[in-house]
């Protein structure tokens, strides 16, 4: 990987994220010791500009930046490092440098969860829940869909909402399944309701709808 140490003087920055919630935890300086170090050790190292020596983060506080991955941009002088991190990254105790909880967007898990069905689909591993329906075909994946989707529905009537959420997980599982038979991703139908959120999406789609119509009458 090529980086350019010298555009700014032999730094260059490096912002860190955290691997598993993509959050943003902090802002700092790497030379090519610094980065050397990070590499060799696996603990995320700065270049100190205030005291002009090497700092390894978590050193004096034992809430080490775990390093994953580095890449560079594509003007080569900015890193961006994912890492695990040991503790609060803010030498203040907060999560984040700018004071912001590190927490894990649970929405995120759905794209994780087809990733999983996607490799299921490919290997078709044997004993596997998810290879069984791939095997007995859309039409049983479709129906288990429907039968999941009544049972949320009984939930929400006459149950509990911990039991309406249990059947709305089973349900939206089984729609993942139903995606992937397809070649379809969760993303499709996110990027469906963003649209549908436009205000002048509902115009839009009365000012098609019309257009089709007044074909229809033409070819007739």
């Amino acid at each position: 990987m090529e980086i350019d140490f010298e555009k700014c003087g032999g730094l260059v920055p490096a912002i860190i994220q955290d691997a598993q919630t993509k959050n943003v935890l902090m802002m700092g300086y790497m030379n090519p010791e610094a980065y050397q170090k990070t590499l060799e050790t696996g603990k995320v190292t700065f270049w100190s500009r205030s005291r002009q020596c090497l700092w390894t983060k978590g050193d004096t506080s034992g809430n080490f930046l775990w390093l994953v991955n580095i890449k560079v941009d594509c003007d080569k002088d900015t890193l961006l490092v994912t890492a695990h991190p040991e503790g609060p990254t803010c030498h203040t105790g907060t999560d984040t440098c700018w004071g912001e909880k590190n927490e894990r967007n649970p929405l995120l898990f759905l794209s994780e969860l087809q990733d999983f069905i996607e490799k299921r689909h490919r290997e078709m591993p044997e004993g596997s829940y998810t290879t069984s329906l791939f095997k007995k075909g859309v039409n049983r994946m479709a129906q288990k869909v429907g039968e999941e989707a009544l049972e949320t529905v009984i939930e929400a009537t006459n149950g509990s909402d911990e039991k309406m959420v249990y059947e709305a997980a089973d349900m939206l599982y089984h729609l993942v399944v139903l995606l992937t038979s397809k070649g379809l991703r969760i993303e499709d139908i996110a990027r469906e309701l963003a649209t549908r959120h436009d205000p002048n999406w509902d115009k839009q789609r009365r000012l098609a709808k019309s257009k089709e119509t007044e074909t229809d009458k033409n070819k007739k």
